[in-house]
C-alpha cells in the first residue's frame, strides 16, 4: 500500500502538464479499483479457508458422533446377547420342553413374560425341535407366537446347526422389524429346541431422530436395517444383483419390501469411510448435500452411516473467515487511503504555496509605493492599541474593586445576621429593666442590666470571632459542652419568642457530652436552626412542636432539631445552602449557609429532610 502511494505521487511528478485535481481524481480511482480487487481476492481466499476449516471440524465432529451412535447400538446388542444363553442353561426351561406338560409350559410362559418386561425385550419365545413355538412372553396377546411354525426362519435353522445365531428380519406375526438372537437348548439326549430373544430398536431410532441428523445401519448386503428415517427402512445402498434380490425376497426376511435404492447419490469421497452425498430428504423438493460418515458396528457385520448437512456449517465457517479477512483488510486499505490523502494534501499545499509565492512576487512591485502609507497606518494602529490597552487595564481595576465590594457586602450581611439575635435580646432586657426601674424593683432591673452587659460581651465575642474567621478561615476548636450550647441558644431566643418557648421539647442526656468546636459559633448554628423551626410552627399555635434531641456514638455527637411545620418547598430545598436563597420576605438567606460552614469548620456535617409533616435538621459534630 505504501508503494502504491509512492506510485501515485510519482504520477503527479511525471505528468506536470495534467491539472492537479485531475491527477488526484485518477489516483483515487486507481486506489478504489485496487481496493475492490484486494477485497474480492481476500473474500474469496477467506471463504476457501473457512470452507476447509469447517469441513475439517465437521468431519471430526461427525466421526465422533457416529462413533457414539455405533457405541450406543453395540451397548443395546450386548445387553440382550447374554439373555438367550442364560435361558438355554435354565433347567426349568429344559424340563418343560422335555416333558411337554401344559402346566410346565404355562409357568414358562409367565416366566418369559416377566423376563421380557424386566429386560424390555420385544419378545422372548421358545421353539421346539419341530420348529413350532411352545412358549412365548406374549402368550396372552392376539399376536402370540405360541403355535406358530418357524422352521423356515434362518435364526432357527442356524441355531440348531451351530448352537447360536443372529438374524435381522421383519416379524411374520407382529410385522415389526427386529434382530432375532437365538440359542440352542441341549438336553441329555440331544437338542430340545431353541430360545429366541427379539430386539427392536425403536428407542435407538428415536434417540437418533431427536438429534436431527439422519443415521441408519446397513448389513453386509447394503440393506437398511435400523434408521432414524422410517421411510428408508429396507431400502438399499446401491443396486443389488437381480438373482440375489430374488433370493432375499423368497426368504421373506423383509416381507414384501421392494428393496429400492436410497434416494441419493455419492458426489465424491473425502477420505476413509467419508463420502459427499446429495440426498432427497422426505418432504424436501430438492437435493441436500450431506457428509456421509461410515463407522463399522463392532461384533456385527453391520455398518452405521451418519449424515451431517454441509450447507449451514460450511456457510457459517465461510462467513466467519470472510468477516475476519475483511476486518484484516479494512485497516490496511484505510491506511493506504490515509497515506494517499496525506500525499495529496502535501501536493496541494506545495501547489498553493507556489501560487502564493508567484502572486507575492508579482505584487511586490505594486506594494512598494504603498509602504509609507502602510507605515503611517501601522503607527496609528499601534497608538490605538496602546490606548485600548490602558482602557482595558482601567476596566480590569474597576472590576477587581467591584468584586472586593461584593465580597465586603456579603461579609457585612453575615455579621449583621449573626448579631441580630443578641441585639433583639438586649432590646427585650432593656425594656424589662426600664419597667422594673419605674416600679422601683432595682434587683430584677440590675439582673437585666447584667444580662445586657453579658450579651454585649457576647456580641463583641461574635464580632471578633467573625473577624477572625474572615482573616484565617476558621476558629480554634476546643472541647465544648453540648448542654451549654443548647442552653445558651435557648437563652438568646427566649425574649424574642416569649410565649412560644413552650413549643420546645428538649431532651438532653444526663451525662454532659463534649464536642470539638467554639461555643459561641456553635450557639449561632443552633440559634439559626431553632429560629427557623419556631417561625415554621408559629401558625399552628399550641399544636406547634419543636424537638431537640442529642445522641452519640464512639466518634460523633448527633444534634437533631425537628419541627412539625409545613416543611420546605422543593424549589427552596434545592438551593437551601445557597447564599441569599430564602422564602422569608425579610430574610437574607445566609443563616443556613453560615451554619453549614461553621459545622464544616469543626469537622462535622449537616443534613436536612423535609416533607408535609415537618422539617428535620441533623448536625453531626466530632466527639471530644
Amino acid at each position: 500500500m505504501h508503494n502504491f502511494g509512492m506510485a501515485v505521487l510519482g504520477l503527479q511528478l511525471w505528468a506536470p502538464s495534467v491539472p492537479l485535481q485531475t491527477r488526484i481524481r485518477w489516483a483515487w480511482i486507481a486506489h478504489a479499483s485496487m481496493a475492490l480487487v484486494v477485497v474480492a481476492v481476500g473474500l474469496w481466499a477467506g471463504g476457501e479457508i473457512g470452507r476447509r476449516r469447517a469441513e475439517v471440524a465437521l468431519e471430526a465432529q461427525a466421526r465422533n458422533d457416529a462413533s457414539l451412535n455405533a457405541a450406543l447400538l453395540r451397548t443395546v446388542l450386548e445387553k440382550y446377547r447374554a439373555l438367550p444363553f442364560v435361558l438355554s442353561q435354565d433347567s426349568a426351561l429344559a424340563t418343560a420342553l422335555a416333558a411337554n406338560d401344559a402346566g410346565a409350559l404355562d409357568r414358562l410362559n409367565r416366566k418369559l413374560e416377566t423376563l421380557a418386561a424386566g429386560t424390555k425385550a420385544a419378545v422372548i419365545y421358545v421353539i421346539g425341535n419341530d420348529g413350532v413355538a411352545v412358549a412365548a412372553s406374549n402368550w396372552h396377546e392376539q399376536t402370540s407366537f405360541v403355535g406358530n411354525d418357524y422352521r423356515f426362519r434362518e435364526y432357527f435353522q442356524r441355531a440348531l446347526a451351530k448352537g447360536q445365531a443372529e438374524h435381522f428380519a421383519l416379524g411374520s406375526v407382529s410385522k415389526k422389524p427386529g434382530l432375532y438372537i437365538s440359542q440352542r437348548i441341549d438336553g441329555s439326549n440331544g437338542p430340545l429346541g431353541v430360545v429366541v430373544v427379539k430386539v427392536e430398536f425403536d428407542d435407538v431410532e428415536a434417540d437418533w431422530n431427536a438429534s436431527g441428523k439422519p443415521s441408519y445401519v446397513v448389513d453386509e448386503r447394503g440393506i437398511v436395517l435400523v434408521t432414524s428415517i422410517p421411510s428408508w427402512r429396507f431400502m438399499t445402498v446401491g443396486e443389488i444383483a437381480p438373482d440375489r434380490l430374488a433370493s432375499i425376497r423368497e426368504s421373506l426376511q423383509f416381507g414384501d419390501a421392494p428393496l429400492r435404492p436410497l434416494p441419493f447419490h455419492v458426489v465424491g469421497t473425502l477420505g476413509d469411510r467419508l463420502e459427499l452425498s446429495r440426498i432427497v430428504m422426505p418432504g424436501d423438493a430438492g437435493e441436500t448435500a450431506f457428509l456421509n460418515v461410515q463407522v463399522p458396528v463392532a461384533t456385527t457385520a453391520w455398518q452405521l452411516q451418519y449424515l451431517v448437512t454441509l450447507k449451514a456449517p460450511i456457510d457459517a465457517g465461510m462467513r466467519e473467515a470472510r468477516t475476519l479477512a475483511l476486518l484484516a483488510l479494512l485497516p490496511l486499505l484505510a491506511g493506504g487511503a490515509f497515506l494517499l490523502r496525506r500525499r495529496h494534501s502535501l501536493a496541494m499545499r506545495i501547489f498553493r504555496e507556489q501560487q502564493a509565492r508567484e502572486e507575492l512576487e508579482r505584487r511586490v512591485s505594486e506594494r512598494t509605493l504603498d509602504l509609507s502609507q502602510t507605515r503611517d497606518r501601522l503607527q496609528a494602529e499601534i497608538i490605538d492599541h496602546r490606548n485600548t490597552e490602558q482602557k482595558l487595564q482601567g476596566v480590569q481595576q474597576d472590576l477587581v474593586q467591584a468584586n472586593r465590594l461584593a465580597i465586603l457586602g456579603q461579609v457585612a450581611a453575615g455579621v449583621a445576621h449573626e448579631i441580630n439575635q443578641p441585639v433583639a435580646t438586649i432590646r427585650a432586657y432593656a425594656d424589662n429593666a426600664r419597667v422594673f426601674i419605674d416600679r422601683g424593683q432595682m434587683g430584677p432591673a440590675g439582673k437585666n442590666l447584667e444580662s445586657i452587659a453579658g450579651l454585649t460581651e457576647r456580641i463583641g465575642s461574635i464580632t471578633e470571632e467573625l473577624k477572625a474567621f474572615a482573616r484565617k478561615g476558621r476558629g480554634a476548636a476546643e472541647p465544648t459542652g453540648v448542654t451549654d450550647i443548647v442552653e445558651g441558644a435557648v437563652m438568646l431566643l427566649r425574649s424574642r419568642f416569649a410565649g412560644r418557648m413552650d413549643t420546645l421539647d428538649i431532651d438532653l442526656p444526663a451525662a454532659s457530652l463534649m464536642v470539638m468546636g467554639n461555643r459561641i459559633r456553635l450557639e449561632q448554628v443552633l440559634i439559626n436552626l431553632l429560629q427557623n423551626a419556631l417561625e415554621a410552627v408559629a401558625p399552628k399555635g399550641d399544636k406547634g412542636r419543636v424537638e431537640i434531641r442529642v445522641a452519640s456514638d464512639a466518634d460523633a455527637v448527633t444534634l437533631t432539631i425537628a419541627d412539625n411545620g409545613p416543611g420546605i418547598s422543593p424549589k427552596i430545598r434545592e438551593g437551601l445552602f445557597t447564599p441569599f436563597n430564602t422564602s422569608k420576605q425579610s430574610g437574607l438567606g445566609l443563616g443556613l449557609v453560615i451554619s453549614k460552614d461553621i459545622v464544616a469548620d469543626y469537622g462535622g456535617r449537616m443534613e436536612v429532610s423535609s416533607d408535609a409533616s415537618g422539617t428535620r435538621f441533623i448536625v453531626y459534630l466530632k466527639k471530644a
